[in-house]
């Protein structure tokens, strides 16, 4: 073997080894043997180029030739032409792959799942890799420079993954980095003769110039590498948000452990989910039937001064064993306890212990100390979260409706400390709370009229850009501008339930994760979340969402199916009877002085008699109305169609959770076809949320509108994510909201097209020449065989 071939495969290999740091990324990590044997077909083509050979730029021509075949091979075989070569479909085939391999990046957590966008992503972004460490190790014949791709590889890998054993994987890229040079310091002495082992040494005991330069490449590789491990332990970890390691987040260290200090949790909520990057804070695996509702909460706020809201000055105890019970829970109200496993991420250092809620019992090493009130833990003499794995009990508190209207008159400690508004709250905070849940008979429905005001009805939009506000006027400017994020509708909804006399609190933590392929939930930076939790005698504390398109809304808080106003098709309208009508009917009320004027109205077309025979027969007079009724069914029947398609999807289904699923899909597809309508054409490649902002985009909905078409992707994304998504009342109605929004926005010509001859009626065609192909198939199989047997003989 020469030597130009050994250095390919060690430049293979050591991009091989790099590639590897990738590995706990996704899963399976099938993709690896892929990417091997393409790596080893790409290295292949440039020995066999260099043998030739052909000039540098042709050899890295053909390579790069060859790695787009075999990329075209493997993700665009049924698009190319004769399956090997590449054409404008394919082209487009992989574009699309890529685009959904960035969008399924974002969506998953780590260990994402080997889709056919993220695979493409790796393989070509390691054969990418690959061609440019060949190319400056071999073609151009310099490895040192082969080190930034190498570095760059593993960075990204390092910089996505959060596990404990970074270290293994970047030893494994630098050793395979060291085998390059290696490899290259050796076919470069062997251009100058043989290389013996035992070389003479010359006077003074120096070694010989011959074996200098691999001794001076393997000090270097040494020193190089050494660098590389100690230089990161002496950078700045990162710091900042929610997550600040200083204690700017949510509270600061507590020294001799005495008291909490008042410290606001809320100071960079809104730089923790305006990051570029959502990495992963809290890494859970947890026993819950149910993760969709798993708030990770880290403290309450409770100290309203009419500015903001700030956890009080409370004394902290030890950690007792096991935790007492939350405060106001009966035993009524039914719970399960169950346990959720937490790793924190090794640059996550809070000083309050993110758990659920209400928790029963904490299993953690460390220096921590227990507020009662709020049921938290706090680090003590400088402990925080960095690195830390721990598990917690706690209980799944299920009350009912009729419990949280039926609850008791809190104690009156509870309603004293817990319902203060400071004089400097503007009156509108009052008057549009009175507002907004005028006629409700109890605190409870007080309380889900304000959930559901802020969260669907409005008009309220989600926005992280807008300013947490500061000063007395804050909570009513955002009621006026109803525009902001989670730290806007939690201390609006809390300020306006303490007003209406029910006990309100603001808790901080993080909203639930996002499952991975692996059974874990991963929690991230842009979940960082506030919710308002408001108090029941004999359920207690009890969290509400009124913040749209975040979390998820309690079922507890959803509208009992059987008030809806939708007609139930099993009970018969109370405005239909089997029995004759006694009331008169309409040809009964002509008077004999109508009569005498012959003002009374004609008999019916079916009731006349035909009084002439000079005119078109029967049959023809029915024939032609029978043609003329068939062309006016086919002009319309693209309008009957889809008149009959929306009536169908936006029916009285879904209130359950056995069905949630189905009648979501089906309000999307009604979205996504009315949009068509309207000539907003559907792109299947886009997540639900960037296709929600495409069409409030697009059709230039109002703000109602659009907050509609939002909430209608979030519970998409519960049908796609979520192991059992919740029903979510409304949904129906917030698709008739967009299609009245887009209605507004349109021409005049486009609205009279999106109603006679709408867009999204080739459907139909489609599923009609789909039907008529599988009849087709289906005769084509069971149609006996008419070739008779050879006579022929040999």
């Amino acid at each position: 073997m020469s030597g130009r071939t050994r250095l390919a495969l060690c430049a293979a290999a050591a991009t091989l080894m790099a590639a590897c740091a990738l590995l706990p990324l996704v899963s399976p990590a099938t993709w690896i043997l892929q990417v091997t044997l393409m790596l080893a077909v790409q290295s292949g083509v440039g020995v066999a180029a260099r043998r030739v050979p052909l000039a540098r730029p042709l050899t890295v021509a053909a390579q790069a030739l060859v790695t787009l075949l075999l990329l075209t091979l493997v993700f665009a075989r049924a698009q190319a032409v004769a399956g090997l070569l590449p054409g404008p479909q394919a082209f487009r085939h992989l574009a699309a792959l890529l685009q959904q391999g960035g969008q399924d990046v974002g969506r998953y957590a780590i260990p994402a799942p080997l889709s056919d966008g993220i695979r493409l992503m790796l393989i070509g972004g390691v054969l990418v890799i690959g061609l440019i460490v060949d190319t400056l190790a071999v073609t151009l014949r310099s490895a040192a420079p082969a080190g930034l791709p190498l570095l760059a590889l593993y960075s990204v890998a390092a910089g996505l993954s959060d596990g404990g054993t970074a270290w293994l994987w970047f030893l494994l890229a630098a050793a395979g980095y060291l085998m390059l040079l290696l490899a290259e310091g050796r076919e470069r002495l062997s251009q100058w003769g043989r290389v013996f082992s035992g070389a003479s040494r010359a006077a003074g005991g120096e070694s010989g110039g011959a074996v200098a330069p691999v001794r001076t490449g393997r000090r270097i590789g040494a020193v190089a590498l050494g660098v590389a491990l100690v230089v990161p332990l002496a950078l700045p970890g990162m710091r900042g948000g929610l997550l600040d390691a200083t204690g700017a987040g949510a509270g600061s260290g507590i020294g001799g452990g005495g008291t909490i200090s008042a410290v606001n949790p809320l100071v960079s909520l809104r730089d923790s989910l305006n990051v570029d990057e959502d990495r992963t804070v809290l890494t859970l695996r947890t026993d819950s039937q149910d993760v969709s509702d798993l708030y990770l909460r880290i403290v309450s706020l409770d100290d309203f001064d009419g500015t903001t809201w700030k956890p009080s000055q409370r004394r902290i105890v030890g950690v007792p064993d096991p935790f007492p019970a939350p405060a106001g829970l009966n035993g009524a109200v039914r719970r399960t306890e169950i346990t959720t496993s937490i790793a924190a991420a090794d640059w996550y250092a809070q000083d309050w212990l993110p758990m659920p809620y209400p928790p029963s019992g904490v299993r953690i090493d460390g220096n921590w100390r227990y507020e009662p009130v709020g049921m938290t833990l706090v680090g003590d003499h400088g402990q925080n979260t960095r690195g830390l794995n721990y598990q917690v009990k706690s209980l799944e508190v299920q009350p009912t409706a009729d419990q949280l209207a039926l609850a008791g008159q809190p104690p009156a400690a509870v309603v004293r400390e817990y319902t203060k508004v400071p004089k400097s709250v503007p009156g509108v905070v009052a008057d549009t709370a009175r507002a907004v849940t005028e006629g409700a008979a109890n605190h409870y429905e007080q309380a889900v009229k304000l959930q559901d005001w802020f969260a669907f009805e409005g008009g309220f939009q989600y926005d992280t850009q807008v300013e947490a506000g500061t000063g007395s006027e804050a909570i009513s400017r955002f009621l006026k501008d109803r525009r902001g994020f989670c730290v806007h509708f939690s201390f609006a909804m809390a300020a306006m339930a303490r007003t209406l006399g029910i006990p309100a609190r603001v808790a901080v933590g993080f909203a639930p994760g996002t499952p991975g392929g692996d059974g874990s939930v991963a929690v991230g930076l842009k979940d960082a979340h506030a919710w308002p939790e408001l108090y029941f005698e004999g359920v207690g504390w009890t969290r509400f969402e009124p913040t749209p398109t975040r979390g998820t809304v309690p079922q507890y808080t959803e509208s009992d199916p059987s008030t809806t106003t939708l007609p139930n098709p099993a009970v018969p309208s109370p405005q239909s009877s089997s029995r004759p009508s006694t009331a008169p009917s309409g040809s009964t009320g002509c008077t004999p002085q109508m009569k005498k004027l012959q003002e009374c109205p004609s008999p019916s077309a079916q009731a006349a008699q035909a009084t002439g025979g000079d005119g078109p027969k029967w049959y023809a007079v029915t024939g032609w109305a029978l043609g003329g009724l068939a062309v006016l069914v086919l002009l319309l029947s693209p309008l009957l169609w889809r008149k009959r398609r929306r009536a169908v999807r936006l029916g009285a289904h879904g209130r359950g959770a056995a069905d949630a699923a189905a009648h979501r899909l089906a309000l999307w597809q009604e979205l996504i076809d009315t949009a068509w309508d309207f000539g907003i054409l559907p792109d299947e490649s886009q997540t639900p949320r960037k296709t929600a902002a495409r069409i409030a985009r697009l059709g230039r909905l109002d703000a109602a509108a659009a907050a509609s078409v939002h909430r209608l992707a979030d519970a998409l994304e519960q049908v796609l994510y979520a192991p059992s998504p919740r029903p979510m009342p409304g949904l129906a109605q917030d698709v008739r909201q967009v299609v009245a929004g887009l209605r507004d926005t349109a021409s005049r010509g486009a609205r009279l097209r999106a109603v006679l001859a709408p867009r999204s009626a080739t459907r139909l065609v489609r599923a009609l020449s789909a039907r008529w192909a599988a009849l087709r198939s289906r005769a084509a199989a069971v149609r006996p065989a008419l070739r008779r047997p050879s006579r022929q003989q040999g």
